[in-house]
């Protein structure tokens, strides 16, 4: 069996296993960007706030009107840089200040340049804007794994940008066969 560390967690979803409390991560789907010897970090995907694209448009002084992402929902990313914005989306991270090449098709942006495209109307099609982020120092995620905290599985386009984001955990449950719902909250080891 291969180990966490020898092949890495990037571009995988991260799913809060049903005795997982942590209010920051219960019932939480986490789609991650990066993971190394240093650490891991990613997103929450399936938590939108009480807010939309407008509102954080307005906030931040950003001419918007004729953007049609006003009414996209803005996620609760994680309990890390609450006040930093972690817009994941599909296409290239070329063409952006600050940005890294998640998988072939997907990104992670963290520069202003992607919110004033997106307040004009143009940039990327799909895309998820979190506030926060979600982050293990290193070996602590591979540890909470070995505790059955969490299950894994390689990250899909689909699931981020096509299912509706109370469904999102479930669909990617699915991709292993596995219904959370019929899972004990009850941790155990064989």
């Amino acid at each position: 069996m291969q180990s966490v560390q020898s092949f890495g967690l990037k571009h995988h979803f991260l799913m809060a296993m049903p005795h997982l409390e942590d209010p920051n991560f219960a019932g939480s789907l986490s789609y991650l960007c990066d993971h190394d010897e240093n650490g891991t970090m990613g997103v929450i995907v399936n938590r939108p706030l009480d807010i939309t694209l407008d509102a954080l448009f307005e906030q931040l002084e950003l001419e918007a009107d004729e953007s049609p992402h006003r009414s996209a929902p803005v996620y609760y990313g994680g309990p890390t840089h609450k006040d930093r914005g972690f817009i994941l989306h599909r296409g290239s991270s070329e063409g952006w200040d600050s940005s890294i090449q998640v998988d072939s098709d997907i990104a992670l942006t963290t520069s202003m340049d992607i919110l004033l495209a997106l307040a004009s109307g143009r940039g990327p099609k799909e895309f998820l804007v979190c506030l926060g982020c979600a982050g293990w120092e290193a070996g602590q995620l591979e540890a909470e794994l070995l505790d059955n905290a969490w299950l894994t599985v390689e990250g899909r386009a689909d699931i981020l940008f096509e299912v509706p984001p109370e469904q999102r955990l479930t669909a990617a449950a699915g991709i292993l066969g596995v219904d959370l719902n019929l899972m004990t909250r009850e941790a155990g080891h064989s």
